[in-house]
């Protein structure tokens, strides 16, 4: 029979410990602060040891290694992934999964991956002890990237409200503990989410893209429109094939135009351009964006997914900030859709989540304190009667006050006493209905009569609401859900009355910011980084944490 040393090692110590310093059992006071701690064997030693050296620079690896190490101390310094002083098959199974860590927009370097591989074969007591900490570490710190991101949003931007759900070392280490297969704990962790591994399976095939050479580049050259020849036609017919936006050998010849045009326009509507056909300066560079570029953007996009919950609730509301269009979707399908205006990049319109609880019909408008100051002050000081034309009237403790008796020029942002507020009409700010999920930025959606604006391809118009070009359509659909019909909305709109109805069901409002998606048709979508939010995450991304 094989004699387990560590056992035997463990036993002899004890026995040794009895003999020398134990008094009689019966003078013994059992009380818990006089229970012997136990003995720890070699690896047990170097496991302790490992863990006093776990880095514990920044808040986050401090709050790392503090927690690994205190789940540690409870098991008494019991390796995980070492059985028989060899590597288990379980934890040469985990390292894998940290070396395909890209597969997630994640960088197996972050993990030391390759530094636990080459430790597999180990079988001195300090090496296991290092792989088996370090392996722990890598876990942990792998698996918290999956559940809520690599960042916490709300720490590098404060525009992006969002919180996601924790997950702790010791959660995570008892969970990989307490199975025969780990990986599938750890497989677990991100959005289990179509959206989720849509993208994930992009990132994926263009990681495959970049190691055929990436894409061809399409030399400058004249604006080329439809019906024109050019001799860069061969190169554009390749690149569209490349994107999927062309069929091989749906179009040949030295004419542009054809499938080869409906295949530009398709790449135009994927990446939120105009859909012209045009090769214009702004086409052509979306056209010659590499695949590494493209790799990074998804990269970005896949950490977003990461802070978002799995479950949006049923209904929801979806806003994509940076596609500029609002979504409705009921038991998983899309039920309306329409295209939105947002926040101006110096009113940028923030990421976040919460529930609507009314529409109100012929809203008043009361204009918020930055708009009142910065924008009418100015204007009512050279005439008091500015506003009257747009219905606004003048407030002052509830009661309307004659804007010509109001002493403007002694008022500035610091001491503006009166409230601004415009009375329902065609003209009204708001339009003819609101959306209200109430919330602290004072964002909401709502109708607009600024409706020339919704042919623009980039559509951020507002000080931060979300504008609808059909709100009544959307109104149809959610009052649909507690049986009010069209009809009787157009009448609530043509009483002139301000109108409030409550939602029977609150639905969640998800306010976000993605520049990069994949539809269910498997259509690949890129948008601008109209609020610069990708660059800052970029270089957030770019400290190890």
């Amino acid at each position: 029979m094989l004699i387990n040393r560590k056992n035997l090692t463990v036993a002899l110590a004890t026995v040794a410990l009895a003999a020398t310093s134990a008094p009689p059992a019966w003078s013994q006071n059992t009380t818990d602060q006089d229970t012997p701690a136990p003995v720890l064997s070699d690896l047990q030693q170097q496991v302790k040891l490992q863990l006093a050296q776990l880095p514990r620079s920044g808040a986050t690896q401090k709050a790392r290694a503090k927690n690994i190490s205190s789940w540690y101390a409870e098991r008494d310094y019991q390796p995980l992934w070492i059985e028989n002083n060899k590597v288990t098959e379980v934890a040469e199974r985990t390292i894998y999964q940290l070396l395909t860590a890209y597969k997630d927009g994640l960088t197996a370097a972050d993990y030391s991956a390759g530094e636990l591989f080459t430790m597999v074969d180990a079988s001195e007591p300090q090496d296991l002890a290092k792989l088996d900490v370090g392996l722990s570490r890598a876990a942990v710190k792998y698996g918290q990237h999956l559940r809520s991101g690599r960042v916490r949003p709300n720490t590098i931007n404060r525009e992006l409200v969002i919180y996601p759900k924790k997950l702790s070392a010791e959660q995570l280490l008892s969970q990989l503990a307490g199975s025969a297969t780990p990986s599938d704990i750890l497989a677990s962790l991100p959005p289990q989410t179509d959206r989720y591994f849509r993208l994930r399976n992009h990132l994926i095939s263009l990681k495959l893209q970049e190691a055929n050479g990436g894409w061809v580049s399409i030399p400058a050259g004249e604006v080329l429109k439809p019906d024109m020849e050019d001799e860069r036609l061969d190169v554009l017919r390749k690149r569209l094939i490349q994107s999927g936006d062309l069929a091989k050998g749906a179009h040949q010849g030295t004419v542009y135009d054809g499938a080869l045009v409906e295949a530009l326009k398709r790449f135009q509507a994927r990446t939120g351009l105009a859909i012209d056909g045009v090769v214009g300066p702004t086409t052509l560079g979306q056209l010659n964006i590499t695949v590494q570029q493209r790799l990074a953007l998804v990269t970005l996009n896949l950490e977003r997914r990461r802070w978002m919950q799995a479950d949006f609730g049923d209904p929801y509301v979806f806003v994509n900030l940076a596609d500029q269009v609002l979504k409705l979707v009921k038991d998983g399908k899309t039920i309306h859709a329409e295209l939105t205006q947002v926040g101006q990049p110096y009113h940028r319109t923030p990421v976040f989540a919460d529930v609507m609880e009314y529409l109100e019909f012929n809203p008043y408008w009361n204009v918020p304190y930055s708009i009142a100051t910065k924008e009418y002050l100015p204007k009512l000081k050279n005439n008091p009667y500015v506003l009257q034309r747009q219905q606004i009237r003048v407030l002052r403790n509830g009661k309307s006050v004659d804007p010509g008796g109001v002493p403007w020029g002694s008022y500035s942002r610091a001491n503006f006493p009166v409230r601004l507020r415009q009375d329902p009409n065609p003209k009204n700010a708001l339009g003819r209905v609101k959306f209200m999920f109430p919330n602290k930025f004072n964002v909401y959606i709502h109708d607009t009569p600024s409706k020339s604006k919704f042919t623009r391809d980039s559509r951020y118009f507002s000080h931060g609401c979300i504008r609808l070009k059909s709100p009544m359509d959307f109104a149809e659909k959610l009052l649909g859900f507690q049986d009010i019909s069209r009809g009787r909305i157009d009448r609530i709109v043509a009483s002139k009355k301000r109108t409030v109805v409550k939602l029977e069901q609150k639905i969640p409002v998800h306010v976000t910011y993605l520049t990069a998606w994949v539809n269910k048709d498997g259509s690949v979508h890129y948008r601008r980084d109209i609020y610069g939010r990708d660059k800052i995450l970029a270089k957030a991304l770019a400290v190890k944490s």
